[in-house]
């Protein structure tokens, strides 16, 4: 069972309000917590442009890691002349280091099915789907069971609330690597095609799901826009950062423990990380790996950097995933930003030459730096080699395979020197240089 982390008094709560009830898919004890008080109000007071404006309006930018404005994507799905649409739950959570939206899953399915329909209703899609990985199998227990009581009560299937719209949702496991985590992928798995991303544009908000306009939004984004419904737009627009109002769901992982928690975008790192708990006494923060397997990894003087988009793009990292691992100064940082590398080029599709051949050279950049056979031209190498997979990517997953050694290089160059230039491992990590190093003496 995921570990739900004390946050600060204080701190709001839109996420995660309902989590701890005794039954998450008890829909009349949901239903008097507030469950499905925003879906009537989109459909009684708002209407489909109304609820567009009103997430356009709160700034809710998606949880995903993109962080596009969910407005202006819902817009876009809606004002296309098509003749069926969808709109998809991205519930895979691609990261194996990272639980956010399987606990939301499990924690208040109902929050996820609400916001689906809502968007279904907005841009006038008939047919929703949760996307969840397939190993899942209590969040996938618990969304069916969501869905099923949903529809008797009258929240989903025709004539959904006397609006005139129908909207049928299923719950759709799919199996992959963690490339589902990229949208245009998610969606070439559920139409049973291999799993590479698509050049954009085209959008999947307007040629998605069999080329139909298809809204693709994660689960905590939608878990959301209820609450927005129903308290408006200025109350959430006034959480968080201006740029990136509202809150997400943080993966936390270090020598102190681990746990998810909800936190206001804007919150400084340092007191994100510290939800966590104090690491073992005599230890001290040696970086923050931020989003992820391909996210950035930080030192400990960034750590009064903001979590949100901007901000942590500013520094070299990104949301991501929603994950934070804590390291603590044990850690070797060439060793880690070697063997997140590896992992990225490993769960590569192999689509573009340059994600395919460019991120295995990093691996091997890497590997000689970790066993002290670096070449001299390897610092430049690493530093040409990886602009060029970011300036011909063509997916994120490309483009953010590169953070780990670049961040590496960036922040910690003098640890990397001395793996690169010396042959030596300062924390003792690198057993090849390690044992090297010790013969010598």
């Amino acid at each position: 069972m995921t570990t739900i982390l004390k946050t600060p008094e204080g701190w709001p709560s839109i996420l995660l309000a309902r989590a701890g009830a005794a039954d998450p898919i008890d829909l009349e004890a949901a239903t008097h917590a507030g469950a499905f008080e925003g879906l009537r109000r989109a459909v009684r007071d708002l209407g489909p442009t109304g609820v567009i404006a009103t997430l356009a309006a709160s700034g809710l930018r998606g949880r995903g890691g993109s962080g596009f404005p969910t407005g202006e994507k819902w817009r876009s799905c809606a004002g296309t002349d098509a003749v069926r649409r969808f709109v998809v739950a991205n519930a895979y959570a691609a990261d194996p280091a990272s639980r956010t939206d399987l606990a939301l899953a499990e924690l208040d399915p109902f929050a996820i099915v609400e916001g689906l329909a809502i968007a279904a209703f907005a841009v006038g899609a008939s047919e929703a789907i949760i996307a969840v990985r397939a190993e899942a199998g209590e969040a996938i227990r618990r969304l069916e069971a969501a869905v099923a009581a949903a529809g008797e009560a009258g929240f989903l299937g025709g004539n959904l609330l006397g609006s005139g719209r129908d909207v049928e949702v299923t719950v759709r496991p799919v199996q992959g690597a963690y490339m589902l985590g990229e949208e245009t992928v998610l969606l070439k798995a559920l139409e049973g095609s291999r799993g590479q991303p698509e050049q954009r544009p085209p959008h999947p908000a307007t040629h998605g799901l069999d080329g139909m306009p298809t809204v693709v939004q994660n689960v905590q984004t939608l878990a959301a826009v209820p609450w927005i419904v129903v308290n408006g737009p200025e109350q959430f627009a006034a959480v968080g950062a201006t740029a990136s109002p509202g809150t997400i769901l943080v993966s936390l992982r270090g020598p102190a423990g681990d746990g998810i928690a909800e936190v206001p975008l804007g919150t400084p790192l340092r007191d994100v990380v510290a939800l966590a708990g104090a690491l073992p006494a005599g230890r001290t923060v040696k970086a923050v790996l931020v989003g992820g397997p391909s996210g950035g990894i930080l030192p400990p003087d960034l750590l009064d950097t903001p979590y949100e988009f901007g901000a942590l793009r500013a520094a070299g990292a990104h949301v991501g995933s929603g994950s934070l691992i804590v390291a603590d100064d044990r850690a070797c940082i060439v060793d880690l930003a070697r063997l997140l590398t590896r992992y990225c080029a490993g769960e590569a599709c192999g689509k573009s030459i340059p994600c395919r051949i460019g991120t295995q050279r990093l691996v091997e950049i890497g590997e000689r730096m970790a066993s002290g056979t670096s070449r001299p031209t390897d610092p430049t190498l690493l530093e040409d080699l990886a602009a060029d997979i970011v300036g011909s990517a063509l997916c994120d997953h490309e483009r953010l395979a590169t953070l780990p050694l670049t961040t590496g290089m960036r922040y910690f160059r003098s640890e990397v020197d001395e793996h690169m230039l010396r042959g030596v491992c300062p924390a003792g990590v690198c057993r090849a240089i390690a044992a090297t190093a010790a013969g010598a003496h």
